[in-house]
């Protein structure tokens, strides 16, 4: 246990209340989700920034950070359909989510077959992150009614936006996962690692 880890336990602990509030169409509650959600993103980094500072890196740690930045997004995108009700919204959530859950399975299979995980971050998948949580930000403030809110209008149509954006990212990410890991489809265990992901 160590600051960095401490950092990714609190965003962990700032899911409920950010679900809480988000479960609510108040004007009060929305702001506030939207505030948990921005502190917790902001968790990501400062507990990297931390483990590189302070070179205390740990597997509990290293397991526990995207665990922890699939859940927060995943909770956000559950209560996001549960209030916008909206096909245009909820077909690409799924298809977030469902990747999350893929590219999830995939580390897992590669860290079983390949006794490491071969799937790094890349820069497209930065991309991915960023936007995927502007356009979650803005969908929190934002409010179904937004035919009565000018600038709620606004918040609404920015983040399904920048959402579509996030959402071609994370296909076109998801693709080329699967473009690296698939000759490992079919070739044993002990057989040569595959590429690292650099870009």
């Amino acid at each position: 246990m160590n600051a960095p880890t401490l950092v990714t336990l609190l965003r962990l602990a700032l899911i409920p209340p950010m679900v809480f509030c988000a479960s609510m169409d108040l004007l009060w509650a929305r702001i506030l989700a939207g505030g948990i959600f921005c502190l917790a993103a902001f968790t990501d980094w400062l507990d990297g920034y931390l483990a590189r500072r302070l070179k205390k890196t740990t597997a509990f740690g290293t397991f526990l950070d995207p665990f922890a930045d699939k859940l927060l997004v995943v909770s956000a995108l559950v209560m996001l359909i549960a209030r916008y009700d909206d096909l245009y919204f909820t077909l690409p959530a799924l298809l977030v989510i469902s990747r999350e859950i893929i590219i999830s399975g995939l580390r897992e299979w590669m860290a079983i077959v390949r006794k490491k995980q071969s799937l790094l971050t890349s820069r497209l998948g930065k991309w991915k992150t960023f936007l995927q949580l502007v356009a979650i930000v803005l969908l929190l403030l934002a409010t179904p009614n937004a035919r009565q809110d000018g600038l709620s209008q606004i918040l609404l149509q920015a983040g399904y936006w920048v959402f579509y954006a996030a959402t071609i990212l994370t296909l076109v990410s998801m693709i080329r996962y699967l473009s690296i890991i698939y000759p490992y489809f079919f070739v044993q265990s002990e057989g040569t690692e595959p590429p690292s992901n650099k870009n």
